[in-house]
């Protein structure tokens, strides 16, 4: 055989051989892409995203969308070919698995979290948007969750309403770990509570609980990744009394982002006018009951996202703006939002077509 022959040949069979072992060899890495973006003010599924009633209501016009990020399975498994072609790619972006999936967490656990996350990030936008209207909304600090086989299983109980531990009124949920971490493992905290069925009951007659027990738990060592310190195994949160119903309509979504979203749009409803002047606005963020914003994940596939559907304006959050400076889809701008305040001011300078004055984000923040 010749020497040039034998040379291509070989060259051939090795390209081969780098090409099956691209295709056959697991990489660990993940694929996030744009997901699908929904007006808040609109349909979806054939029924409105925000249902109020009891209150009146204003019609609202433009869009207020909140966005979406795909992204792969925990079980997927990508291989090298994938991957490349991911990083080549400019609508998808190739991250380390365990950033989408640490500690080894299965797709229901993520699941579970990502709907919890989004159920919390619903009643904040709620809270958020009647506070920016000035409505009262009634709030106390509840037990989320509760571990199993921890020393709070069986004594404490989801939705059961904290209001001391060990004699100190809690107002908010941090007070509960930080008066639980006084203590040594071992040592008995004691938790004065309302049990969750004495305040669904009390809710429904529309009345006050004032029936409370105090119940006693023994304190065990953490066993997390951060500084060993006495737990019972229970996370704290906050539960709401609306004055009126709110409903937010929206399956197959999972996580805190769209919070700033549906505030905004809660906002727009209940207010005579429109927010947006019929202008296409997006945008992403977390919203905590106060209405400051935080930061989120895959902005630069949610930008992508929403200026493919034909957004003109995304609301950014400040700590994200850096990021999404970096490659900003032609036509969109970037306005970078700190609270739902800003929010509504940026809403008015768009609307107002008095664009020079929002506040844009740029590569440096």
């Amino acid at each position: 055989m010749p020497r040039r022959t034998a040379t291509m040949l070989a060259s051939t069979l090795m390209l081969i051989a780098l090409l099956c072992a691209g295709v056959l060899i697991p990489v660990p890495f993940s694929e996030m892409s744009p997901g699908p973006t929904v007006n808040t003010l609109g349909d979806h599924d054939g029924e409105p995203v925000l249902q109020i009633s009891g209150h009146k209501t204003y019609p609202a016009d433009g869009h207020l969308n909140m966005t979406t990020v795909r992204v792969t399975s925990a079980d997927f498994r990508m291989n090298l070919v994938e991957a490349v072609y991911g990083w080549l790619a400019h609508d998808s972006k190739i991250v380390p698995h365990d950033t989408l999936y640490p500690d080894g967490k299965t797709e229901e656990q993520s699941s579970q979290e990502n709907a919890e996350e989004f159920s919390q990030s619903q009643e904040s936008a709620k809270v958020a948007a009647l506070k920016e209207l000035g409505v009262p909304v009634k709030s106390w600090v509840i037990v989320s969750t509760v571990v199993k086989d921890s020393p709070a299983e069986g004594r404490l109980h989801a939705g059961d309403v904290i209001k001391a531990v060990d004699g100190t009124a809690v107002k908010q949920p941090s007070d509960v770990a930080k008066l639980v971490t006084r203590h040594k493992a071992g040592q008995k905290v004691v938790f004065t509570v309302v049990p969750a069925k004495e305040q669904a009951a009390a809710e429904k007659a529309n009345k006050a609980a004032t029936k409370t027990q105090d119940v006693a738990i023994t304190t065990a060592t953490s066993h997390d990744t951060g500084a060993k310190r006495a737990i019972v195994g229970i996370s704290a949160g906050t539960d709401h009394t609306f004055p009126f119903s709110i409903d937010i309509k929206l399956a197959d979504v999972g996580g805190p982002s769209a919070g700033l979203m549906f505030a905004l749009g809660i906002y727009d409803k209940l207010t005579p006018g429109d927010l947006t002047g019929g202008k296409f606005v997006a945008g992403t963020g977390t919203i905590d009951d106060n209405g400051t914003v935080g930061p989120i994940g895959g902005i630069e596939m949610k930008t992508v996202g929403a200026r493919s559907k034909g957004a003109q304006y995304f609301l950014t959050p400040a700590e994200n703006c850096a990021a999404a400076a970096k490659d900003t889809p032609s036509g969109l701008t970037l306005v970078k939002v700190r609270t739902i305040g800003d929010a509504l001011g940026a809403l008015k300078d768009i609307r107002g077509g008095n664009t020079a004055a929002l506040p844009k984000c740029t590569t440096k923040g």
